[in-house]
């Protein structure tokens, strides 16, 4: 959707899309998915057995998706949030015009702002993920030097709009495993 509405399922019943940018779950009986080409997937959980999911555009980031989305799981009965960073276009191939990345960089903070590969200016989607998460109280887990989810648009394993004009989609999907069996 390129916004910020979040969507509570309270139980799984069946297939369900929701209009929305990020899906928040505490069923056990529930996988929870979002679809992107570029734009940042986000995949959340606590220990407390509530999850998420999160489409990450820079239209988002602004409007506070992740936090959002940090939120509901809080009201849910999430205290320990850690999201994981699927694939998106990176920094040195994601290049921006100056007047959105202003307005991004407002919003985030001034290490948002990058530069590519051919020295034009550029969004660092990655950083932007990182920081609306620190802010909204989560942490990303795991090594964003080492492996920082994929870069779509120079990586031909992901899909990439921006890149290839790709009409595809990948998907970043969260579970709970069961806690017990059920009669």
């Amino acid at each position: 959707m390129h916004g910020c509405a979040v969507a509570v399922v309270e139980e799984a019943t069946g297939p369900l899309a929701a209009d929305a940018d990020a899906i928040v779950t505490r069923s056990e009986r529930a996988c929870v998915a979002v679809l992107g080409a570029d734009c940042a997937l986000v995949g959340l959980a606590s220990p407390d057995g509530v999850v998420a999911v999160a489409h990450a555009g820079w239209r988002g980031l602004v409007g506070g998706v992740l936090g959002r989305t940090v939120e509901a799981m809080r009201s849910l009965g999430a205290t320990d949030v850690v999201a994981v960073l699927g694939p998106c276009a990176h920094a040195p191939c994601y290049e921006f015009g100056e007047e959105d990345l202003e307005r991004v960089a407002e919003h985030l903070g001034p290490s948002v702002r990058a530069v590519t590969a051919a020295g034009s200016p550029a969004l660092d989607l990655v950083e932007g993920v990182r920081l609306a998460l620190d802010d909204a109280g989560a942490r990303l887990v795991g090594d964003l030097e080492a492996d920082p989810g994929g870069c779509t648009v120079c990586d031909g394993r992901w899909f990439s709009h921006r890149a290839r004009a790709d009409a595809g989609r990948h998907a970043l999907a969260v579970w709970r495993e069961p806690t017990g069996r059920r009669s």
